[in-house]
C-alpha cells in the first residue's frame, strides 16, 4: 500500500507541475499578445535602422586570383647526378629545402611579404602611389591621427622593410605591423579551392576597388618570385660555381695549347742536337692541355647535369584567372537589412518586456 501510495503521489506531482508549465506558458502568451503594439514598433525601428545601415555601408570588393602549383618532389634520379657533382665539390642537394608544398600558403601571411606588397609602388589611373598610402587614404587613417604630429608627417619610401635599416624606426615599424595584422584579419584570404588538387586561390577584400585589385596583383607576384628563387637558390649557385671553374679550366688549357705552339714558333729551324731547348717545354705544354682537356670535359658534363637538375627543381606555377574589372562585389542588401533589423529589434523587445514582468513580480 505504501509504494502504491507514493506512486500516486508522484503522478499527481507531475500532473500538478505539467499543469503549472502549461499555464504559465499560457500566462506569458497573453502578456506578450497585449504587448503587440510596442513589439511591433520595435521591430518597426530595427528594420528602419537596418534598412539605414544597408544603405550607407559601402560595397565591399573582391580581387581573386586562381593558379596552378606545379613542383615535383621526387629525388629518385638524383643519386647519379650527386655523384658527378660531387667531383667538383658540390652537393646538389634537393634544391626546394623548406618550401615544400602547402607551405607557399605561409608564405603569403607573412609579414615580410605583405610589408613589402605594402612598400610596392603602383601606377593609380596615372598617379604612382605606394599601396600603404592608398590604404591609408581610403581607410582615412590620417584624420584619426590628427591629434598626432607624429603619425600625420609620417612618411613611407619605396622597398624600405623594417629591420633593413640601421636606425629603425618604431613608430613607422608599429604601423606597419598593425596594418599587417589587420590584413591578415580582414583583407587577405588564402585557400585551396580542392584539396586533391594543386591549384591556390588567393582573395582580397577592400572597401577601395583599385587597391583590392592592385594588392592582389602585386602580392601574388612577389610571393610567387620568392617561392621561385627560393626552391632554386642552391641549385643556382652550383651552376655559377660549376660554370667559373669550367672557363677557368678551358682558359688553362687554351693557354697551354697556346705556350707550345709558341715555343715551337719561338725556335724555327732547329739545330737537331739542340732540342732541348724545344722538347721539354712543349711536352709539359701539351701534357697540361690533355689533362685539362679531360678535367674540362667532366666539368661540361657536370654543368650541363646541373643545369637539368636546375630546371627539374624550378616550379611552375601557372595563374588560371587573374583579377579584371569590375571586380565582384559584396554589398549588404536592402531587404536583408530591413529583415534582419526588425527580428533583431522584435526579440530585443521581447527580452526587455520579459525581464520588466519578472521584475515587478519580483517586486510585488
Amino acid at each position: 500500500m505504501t509504494t502504491e501510495s507514493q506512486q500516486n503521489i508522484y503522478v499527481q506531482s507531475e500532473e500538478i507541475s505539467l499543469k503549472q508549465i502549461i499555464l504559465k506558458t499560457s500566462e506569458w502568451c497573453i502578456y506578450l499578445l497585449s504587448k503587440w503594439l510596442f513589439i511591433i514598433c520595435f521591430g518597426l525601428l530595427g528594420g528602419i535602422l537596418g534598412f539605414t545601415y544597408a544603405y550607407f555601408k559601402k560595397p565591399v570588393y573582391i580581387a581573386t586570383t586562381t593558379f596552378v602549383l606545379e613542383d615535383d618532389k621526387s629525388s629518385s634520379n638524383l643519386g647519379g647526378l650527386a655523384g658527378l657533382a660531387s667531383m667538383a665539390g658540390l652537393d646538389l642537394g634537393s634544391g626546394g629545402g623548406v618550401f615544400q608544398g602547402d607551405n607557399i600558403l605561409g608564405l603569403y601571411k607573412s609579414r615580410t611579404m605583405l610589408e613589402q606588397t605594402l612598400l610596392t609602388e603602383v601606377d593609380f589611373e596615372g598617379r604612382k602611389q605606394l599601396l600603404i598610402d592608398r590604404y591609408i587614404d581610403f581607410n582615412k587613417l590620417r584624420k584619426s591621427w590628427k591629434d598626432t604630429p607624429k603619425l600625420v608627417n609620417l612618411q613611407f619610401k619605396a622597398g624600405e622593410l623594417s629591420g633593413t635599416k640601421t636606425n629603425p624606426d618604431r613608430l613607422r615599424d608599429s604601423i606597419l605591423g598593425d596594418i599587417v595584422t589587420n590584413l591578415n584579419k580582414n583583407y587577405l584570404t588564402v585557400f585551396k579551392p580542392d584539396k586533391k588538387l594543386n591549384s591556390l586561390q588567393v582573395d582580397v577584400k577592400a572597401k577601395d576597388e583599385i587597391f583590392a585589385k592592385a594588392f592582389n596583383d602585386e602580392l601574388v607576384k612577389n610571393v610567387n618570385e620568392f617561392y621561385i628563387n627560393t626552391k632554386t637558390k642552391k641549385n643556382l649557385q652550383n651552376v655559377k660555381i660549376l660554370q667559373h671553374k669550367t672557363d677557368s679550366v678551358r682558359s688553362v688549357m687554351n693557354g697551354a695549347i697556346y705556350t707550345a705552339v709558341a715555343v715551337t714558333d719561338a725556335t724555327p729551324n732547329l739545330n737537331p742536337t739542340r732540342q732541348i731547348q724545344r722538347v721539354p717545354v712543349a711536352q709539359r705544354a701539351q701534357f697540361s692541355a690533355e689533362t685539362n682537356k679531360s678535367i674540362l670535359a667532366e666539368m661540361v658534363k657536370n654543368l650541363e647535369l646541373t643545369k637539368m637538375s636546375l630546371l627539374k627543381e624550378t616550379p611552375l606555377i601557372q595563374v588560371i584567372d587573374q583579377p579584371i574589372y569590375p571586380l565582384e562585389r559584396q554589398k549588404f542588401g536592402k531587404a536583408k537589412g530591413i529583415v534582419l533589423g526588425g527580428l533583431l529589434f522584435g526579440f530585443l523587445s521581447i527580452v526587455y518586456l520579459s525581464i520588466r514582468k519578472v521584475y515587478k513580480s519580483i517586486m510585488a
